[in-house]
């Protein structure tokens, strides 16, 4: 990847944490910093190439929201990055795929 290509990806990375964090409920919306929204994409991003999501020919793929926010909360345990919650890391997951346009929002 080559220096554009990391701008790139920094800006969509900036566009989605502020478009999750306008989704969440307002208790939510000032908890979390830039850097674990940042740990926290980057471990979906791990998500869906650990599970095969992203290898599926399918028009449709069953994603487990619960699941997901599961399994970011147990990495930022392993990796020391604090405990968080499952039930309030549902909202930043559901707000990932709204913003790809994986589901509908509200």
């Amino acid at each position: 990847m080559n220096n554009d290509e990391f701008a790139m990806d920094d800006l969509d990375d900036e566009k989605t944490i502020a478009f999750i964090r306008e989704r969440l409920p307002q208790d939510l919306k000032e908890k979390y910093s830039d850097d674990e929204f940042y740990f926290f994409l980057d471990t979906i991003y791990d998500y869906y190439e650990k599970s095969g999501i992203l290898d599926s020919n399918n028009e449709y793929v069953d994603i487990d929201i619960n699941e997901i926010a599961e399994f970011i909360a147990k990495e930022a345990k392993k990796c020391d990055i604090g405990n968080f919650d499952p039930e309030e890391l549902y909202f930043i997951v559901e707000g990932e795929l709204a913003y790809n346009g994986i589901i509908d929002e509200d």
